[in-house]
């Protein structure tokens, strides 16, 4: 019996030693990731049929409903053999109790008092859930009222406040007037409190959501524009996470910080604010006198009033009390474990919570998802496994401040830090035609390879590549720098490589009432191609990360990024005491040493063959984890100054724009606060922030050589 266990063994080790040795491991996977977007495996029925589950009701975080959908997802992920649970916070969201909103016009016109209600359309089908929808509000609005002239101030911007300062506008005791566009709505309330005003109104200009007033351009339901009464709701916080638990993650009876501590932390407005429509907004503004705001980008579309700027002779009494709840929010996390790097980890995030039915945004995302979610699933069936382990994340509270994706990555710090690959966040997954990627540099080329692969949901002639491109040479590529996603916890704040993915940018119903099933099906995505398309760029991402035996980053992208983003800086018209020498140097540095794990790289691949590649198994993982880590050096322990949350030193948002993304964060706010005031000291900061951009850039350059100085 022993000898026939021992040959028996000997044997199991002579072909396994075969297997690996001579054959390539899992020669198939090229195979099943061609086999990810066909037709037998995408489904764009069953897609629709998951949007319609979860836009069925309102679903604001905190909600029952909300967390019925989060029981959808957690058992459609685990009907498809999906590892799955539910990770739980509760964290303090706010709600609407009460708001008004009164116009006083000149004599002999009598007040207005708004109703802040958006209208259901006649055979709207969602009539009845409608009802659920929460008042139109700013989720951690100040409570309070304001009672003062209105001036308009365009769309609350910097430059625009200093194009009112211009003209001789007196902003104090006012209630600003402003439109949605440009830039993040917390820094429209944050701008106008800087400036003086007591309170503000943000409204939905016909100019851009509207269809500009054109008489061909109608508004949903006939088409796709917003309609007259349509409010865009949304969060005027300006941190990311509980607002009461910065750093730290809300588990249920944690430390929280106190309302006032909240307030000093700069994050939250000193101001009561509303949102409102574009109707209510051009009876308002119908009664601002002074003079004509200068230009085109000062005036609204076509039938427009005349655009002036105040103050008055319009009062506004606008009246706003909120409650903060602690609630209990849900994220949704699948796994599918690798079958040989398991302790790494290709992470794909959506969120689910929405201010109303969110058809767009969030859930069009959510679908895809499920989808990629089953696919992976039908691959497993026919015997595929990833080489790294798969991990869906399906965030709750996005809309409040990024709430459930920042918890959960603060409470796993240490572990997504050391072994996390990359993220692959989708929000919107489908508002329209046109596909728009944002990514850190290195994941360039891999978003581009990918987007050869998949056919054009709106040209089957062509790949999402060629449509891609086709207004220009080269793909459109955006950056991670902005506060709008579920990216900013793992680019931010841990330094994670990442990419968004989306098809149509901007829709002209967002965060209202109207992000319903039935706009999806007629304006957004009628044959759902467009969601099949997401989910198979998504999915073979993830595939290639999860899957191939060296990871598919390329630093030369990160390099060039640097080098451009450090040439911009020089046109900022820097003092004559600040210098870019240690900025230049360590971006040359850095090319070197992309360099260098490239050609690392392409030896690998090319002049070993797999049969010396199994031997050299450890330098392929020794040579992953610092293509993998080099990411992380671009974080500093401080943070941002004022921001410290803020970890990454090359992308973060701008200080007066959340959505906005800027290339070394650190040092534009310094040059702009130096150029403010203009002294010494100041000038100083600004070569300190370039000093510590510069010593991150050498650290990741160091990481990717690989060697002890």
């Amino acid at each position: 019996m022993f000898f026939k266990v021992a040959i028996s063994s000997l044997i199991t080790i002579a072909t396994s030693i075969y297997f690996l040795y001579y054959l390539p491991p899992f020669p198939h996977k090229p195979y099943y990731h061609s086999l990810f977007t066909s037709d037998s495996l995408s489904d764009n029925e069953s897609i629709s049929n998951h949007l319609y589950t979860l836009t069925r009701r309102p679903h604001i975080a905190g909600s029952e409903a909300n967390a019925e959908a989060a029981a959808y997802v957690l058992s459609t992920l685990s009907s498809y053999s999906i590892q799955s649970h539910i990770a739980s916070y509760h964290t303090a969201l706010t709600y609407p109790e009460s708001r008004s909103l009164v116009l006083t016009r000149p004599s002999p016109d009598p007040p207005v008092r708004f109703s802040l209600e958006q209208e259901i359309y006649e055979g709207d089908p969602y009539a009845e859930p409608a009802s659920q929808v929460e008042p139109t509000f700013h989720a951690y609005a100040k409570s309070g009222t304001a009672v003062g002239p209105v001036v308009f101030a365009n769309y609350g911007r910097v430059e625009d406040y200093a194009v009112l300062k211009q003209m001789g506008v007196n902003i104090s005791g006012s209630v600003v007037l402003a439109r949605y566009g440009k830039i993040y709505r917390g820094d429209i309330v944050e701008n106008a409190y800087a400036a003086g005003a007591i309170g503000v109104l943000i409204f939905t200009d016909r100019k851009d959501y509207g269809g500009g007033g054109a008489a061909e351009e109608k508004w949903f339901p006939d088409g796709k524009w917003m309609p007259p009464s349509g409010v865009q709701v949304g969060s005027v916080y300006g941190g990311a996470g509980d607002p009461t638990t910065p750093g730290w993650p809300s588990s249920e009876g944690c430390e929280r910080i106190s309302d006032e501590e909240v307030e000093k932390s700069g994050d939250v407005p000193l101001i009561p604010s509303l949102p409102i429509s574009w109707a209510d907004g051009d009876v308002i503004i119908r009664t601002v006198g002074g003079e004509v705001g200068i230009g085109d980008d000062w005036q609204g579309g076509k039938d427009s009033p005349v655009y002036r700027v105040g103050p008055g002779p319009g009062v506004v009494n606008l009246t706003y009390k909120g409650k903060q709840v602690i609630s209990k929010i849900d994220n949704v996390v699948g796994i599918i474990e690798g079958a040989e790097e398991p302790d790494r980890f290709v992470i794909l995030g959506n969120h689910r919570d929405a201010w109303t039915f969110g058809a767009v945004d969030p859930n069009s995302g959510t679908a895809c998802l499920l989808e990629v979610a089953e696919r992976m699933y039908k691959l497993q069936k026919k015997g595929w496994k990833p080489r790294r382990t798969i991990v869906f994340c399906n965030w709750d509270a996005e809309e409040y401040g990024l709430i459930g994706s920042t918890e959960w990555v603060e409470e796993n710090r240490n572990m997504l830090g050391s072994k996390v690959v990359a993220y692959l966040n989708v929000d919107v997954a489908v508002g329209g035609p046109g596909f728009e990627a944002s990514a850190t540099p290195q994941l360039d080329g891999l978003l581009v390879h990918v987007a050869k692969l998949v056919t054009d949901p709106d040209n089957s002639s062509q790949t999402v590549y060629d449509s891609w491109v086709s207004s220009t040479n080269n793909p459109k590529m955006g950056r991670l720098g902005g506060g709008g996603s579920d990216y900013a916890a793992f680019v931010q704040h841990i330094g994670v490589p990442s990419a968004d993915l989306s098809f149509g940018g901007g829709y002209p119903v967002y965060h209202s009432m109207y992000d319903d099933f039935t706009w999806m099906k007629k304006f957004g995505d009628p044959m759902f191609q467009r969601h099949v398309a997401v989910a198979s760029l998504w999915g073979l991402v993830a595939l290639k990360l999860a899957d191939d035996e060296l990871l598919p980053f390329n630093y030369h992208s990160y390099a060039l990024e640097l080098q451009k983003s450090a040439e911009e800086l020089k046109d900022r018209a820097l003092n004559k005491v600040v210098t870019l020498v240690p900025l230049l140097k360590s971006i040359s540095e850095f090319e070197k040493a992309a360099t260098k794990i490239n050609d690392e790289r392409e030896a690998l691949i090319e002049s070993k063959g797999w049969k010396s590649m199994w031997k050299d198994g450890h330098k392929i993982r020794e040579l992953n984890d610092r293509l993998m880590m080099a990411e992380r050096a671009f974080t500093d322990r401080e943070g941002l100054s004022g921001r410290s949350w803020y970890k990454h030193l090359i992308y973060a948002p701008s200080k007066h724009d959340d959505y906005g993304s800027k290339s070394f964060p650190g040092i534009d706010d310094a040059i702009e606060k130096a150029k403010s005031i203009n002294t010494t000291e100041s000038w100083r900061s600004v070569q300190h922030e370039i000093w510590r951009v510069a010593r991150v850039i050498t650290q990741a350059s160091l990481c990717l050589v690989g060697k002890l100085t």
